[in-house]
């Protein structure tokens, strides 16, 4: 069964180190320095490195026009539809191929003009001293730089590297590729300005632009792209319609040239306002081709009716012969015009019907009033077919739905079954008129059959020339009719913001956005790769760490150092690392003073591995012992990696090796260093048989010897986690002094000190926190080579500011540091 120090224990696993990771965060400060200064020259170089890019618009507005000269009694009706329809419709031609295939070429805006920057070639469009006349029946060389240079001002020079001996071609005229064979290399070869070039694969001629500024010794480039591919990227152009004003379209498009924005974005909406224009003068258009038409026909009759009545009246008396008949005459001439009339009416509505019922284009159908029909009925639903026939007509470029197809097909079947059913009443009624017609002609020809032939032969010349001109004065007012509604005319599509360039939008690259990115990659990277470090190292970061792990008592906390050497408390007596040292030495006595030892006093000095600052301590603690006037020595029994001798300048010949084999007396191997009272015993001479050395009679004859002479010794030994000698040594130690660095020893390690201390191989065991700091870099700097600073005192489990005398920073970092603490 479960018991709640299991649940402590796995809640102790689970729990994360917020404070320990924040300290090592801080340790590695330099890291997120670097990391940010490398990311935001990056995000820099990316952004100088990019091509800006801008955006501009243009807003236009649907409003219905309403032609002034159209009223109710207009003979020619016209269908001007309303604005719903109408903007949903322009919005989908702005963005299809047709329109703009129309708008690219009459731009020739597949040719690029460009020129080098310091990372990418600008494009200058708008801002070079020349223009490119191209030649579109004739190839022109497709995706390759062409370089102009000029070296004069009537002159320049055209080159173009070919890698191969083949070049892709492009005829515009016919929006075809092909290939050209060439010379592999750099072509070059002179031309003057308004001479054309014609090359195999380049045929264009270079006019002269208004351009401010020196251009002699300038290399511009052009290239020409498909023509297919330019289309496709002004497809892209952005339409949106006002939420608020359904008739208020706004365009914009994105590019890197804002000149060429204003001119497509301009040129666009010119070209949609042409078309509705055209596509509104629709019917009148026909109706004045289809007259056209007529009257050519009829000024052909006219000349011949003309010359038929002078040869008739050459040498007659023309008047004499005309008086008898004219009442007569005038009678006729009222009866074949209605007839013409009637029967003009009846061949339209033939030629409608067979239209209607043969062919599936009716856009070029004209007016009904052309031919004098003026039943409202007809005249709408011809409007309408035409209409509906003309927008059919762009759907395919516009839209891939067949249901939209179907719903055209649909509304102009019924209007075609309306109007062949309207025509067919119609027509009755027409032969019903032209009959009665006829039959007043008859009556009225009688009349004229008793008159002298001469008189009826001039009638009868008379009668044609006077209808056909009668029936051409109406056709020319009808045509006259027809140009006042075309011209009067307005489209319905009009500016109400032209594209311009007033210096603003910019809209790329988006440099901010690049920069807060770097911020938070190097915010991120080098938080993670600490985050990683974290967990894998498993290293010792504060006490709480050492009061998890273990109830080994701390008996004190040792700062960093800010002195070259170890002999920190001898070089600054007063400083608060030194108190940190005053305090171990306090926590020491009271420790053998529990102990009831009496006389000399051996203190032991080991670690878990080498690097955790064995050596430092056991200087610096003996230091403190011998400033207070204790003979105190210092022997160094870390016979396999001697160190202690450095710091004194003495020398490492003889030593405590040298004692044991018992080549050296004691006083032959005890060497006086400079601090008053503290004596040292170096390692000597590395041996082959440490172990053996350190566990014979004459080490228990050495500590004996020592006793005698010294109130405390200390033993600088190697560490317990590697090699064995330290529990040789253990038996000789009054009291251990384990040191635990922080960010170096391993967790581990002190599960390893524990099983030691249960073991009874380590007696009076207490800790030693070595190294610490709550903003150090951690992580570098492994032996004992690392440094020792401002440190804390802990007695008994408790923090206390050492009461010492604070060194001065020599780093700006160290003010900085200090000033914030302060």
């Amino acid at each position: 069964m479960l018991e709640s120090k299991d649940f402590t224990l796995f809640e102790n696993q689970i729990k994360f180190d917020i404070k320990g990771f924040i300290i090592k965060l801080a340790g590695y400060w330099k890291w997120f320095i670097m990391s940010w200064i490398v990311a935001f020259l990056i995000a820099y170089n990316v952004n100088i490195r990019k091509e800006k890019i801008y955006e501009l618009d243009t807003i236009i507005s649907i409003k219905e026009e309403s032609n002034p000269f159209f009223t109710s009694n207009t003979s020619l009706v016209f269908n001007w539809g309303g604005t719903s329809d109408q903007v949903q419709s322009l919005a989908s031609t702005l963005k299809s191929r047709s329109h703009n295939e129309v708008v690219v070429d009459k731009l020739d805006f597949y040719l690029d003009y460009l020129k080098k920057g310091d990372y990418y070639l600008m494009d200058v469009y708008g801002s070079v001293p020349f223009k490119v006349i191209i030649d579109k029946n004739e190839p022109q060389l497709l995706k390759t730089l062409i370089g102009i240079k000029f070296v004069s001002e009537t002159a320049y020079e055209v080159s173009v590297i070919f890698e191969e001996e083949q070049a892709e071609t492009f005829l515009y005229g016919t929006n075809s590729s092909t290939r050209k064979g060439v010379s592999s290399g750099t072509f070059t070869k002179r031309f003057n300005f308004n001479q054309p070039i014609h090359l195999p694969f380049l045929n264009i001629k270079l006019e002269k632009a208004d351009f401010i500024g020196n251009y002699i010794g300038q290399e511009y480039f052009i290239k020409f792209n498909k023509f297919d591919e330019t289309v496709t990227k002004y497809r892209s152009i952005k339409t949106t319609i006002d939420k608020n004003a359904q008739s208020i379209i706004k365009l914009s498009l994105e590019g890197t040239n804002k000149n060429r924005l204003v001119v497509f974005l301009n040129e666009t909406v010119k070209t949609i306002v042409k078309n509705q224009l055209d596509r509104k003068n629709q019917f009148a258009t026909n109706t004045i081709a289809f007259i056209d038409s007529t009257l050519l026909a009829m000024e052909d009759k006219l000349k011949d009716n003309e010359n038929e009545l002078k040869n008739f009246s050459k040498n007659k008396n023309y008047y004499q012969i005309n008086t008898g008949g004219s009442q007569i005459s005038a009678k006729i001439l009222a009866y074949e015009v209605e007839k013409d009339g009637i029967n003009r009416k009846i061949a339209y509505y033939k030629s409608l019907q067979n239209y209607l019922v043969n062919s599936v284009d009716f856009s070029k159908l004209p007016a009904p009033s052309v031919a004098g029909i003026d039943d409202p009925n007809i005249a709408q639903n011809v409007s309408k077919i035409i209409n509906l026939s003309t927008e059919r007509a762009q759907k395919p470029y516009l839209v891939k739905n067949q249901k939209m197809f179907k719903d055209f097909d649909v509304q102009m079947d019924a209007l075609k079954s309306v109007l062949l059913e309207n025509i067919k009443s119609a027509k009755s009624s027409l032969e019903y008129d032209l009959s009665l017609v006829n039959t007043k002609l008859n009556q009225a020809e009688s009349e004229i059959s008793q008159l002298p032939v001469d008189e009826q032969e001039i009638l009868k010349i008379s009668r044609k020339y006077d209808l056909n001109n009668t029936i051409f004065t109406s056709f020319l007012s009808k045509r006259n009719e027809a140009n006042i509604v075309k011209a009067a005319n307005l489209a319905d599509v009009h500016f109400i913001d032209p594209a311009k360039d007033i210096g603003a939008g910019q809209i790329g690259p988006n440099t901010k956005v690049n920069y807060v990115l770097a911020f938070f990659l190097g915010l991120f990277i080098p938080l993670i790769a600490v985050f990683v470090i974290f967990f894998l190292e498993n290293t010792v970061l504060n006490a709480e760490d050492i009061s998890k792990l273990t109830t080994i008592p701390i008996i004190g906390i040792i700062g960093m150092k800010q002195t070259k050497s170890n002999l920190a408390v001898f070089e600054k007596q007063k400083s608060s690392l030194s108190e940190s040292f005053r305090a171990i030495r306090s926590s020491l006595q009271f420790m053998y003073k529990k102990q009831k030892i009496e006389g000399s006093k051996t203190l032991m000095l080991t670690s878990s591995i080498s690097g955790e600052g064995k050596t430092f301590c056991s200087i610096n603690i003996a230091t403190v012992f011998a400033l207070s006037e204790k003979k105190t020595v210092i022997v160094g029994l870390d016979l396999r990696k001697p160190k202690i001798f450095d710091d004194f300048n003495i020398k490492n010949d003889i030593g405590v090796v040298n004692h044991l084999v018992g080549q050296k007396t004691l006083d032959e191997v005890i060497q006086h260093t400079h601090i008053p009272f503290l004596d040292v015993i170096t390692s000597g001479p590395v041996p082959p048989n440490p172990s053996e050395l350190l566990i014979g009679e004459s080490m228990d004859q050495l500590m004996i010897n020592l006793k005698e002479r010294y109130d405390y010794i200390i033993l600088d030994t190697p560490p317990v986690g590697l090699v064995a000698d330290a529990i040789e040594l253990a038996p000789y130690a009054d009291v251990t002094l384990y040191i635990v660095r922080q960010n170096y020893t391993k967790k581990e390690m002190i599960n390893l000190l524990n099983n030691r201390v249960q073991r009874e191989e380590l007696k009076n065991v207490s800790i030693v926190f070595n190294g610490f700091e709550n903003r150090a870099k951690y992580g570098t700097g492994y032996g004992y080579g690392y440094g020792y600073g401002y440190g804390y005192s802990y007695i008994y489990g408790n923090y206390t500011n050492a009461y010492g005398e604070d060194e001065k920073p020599k780093t700006l970092v160290g003010k900085v540091r200090k000033y914030f603490k302060k």
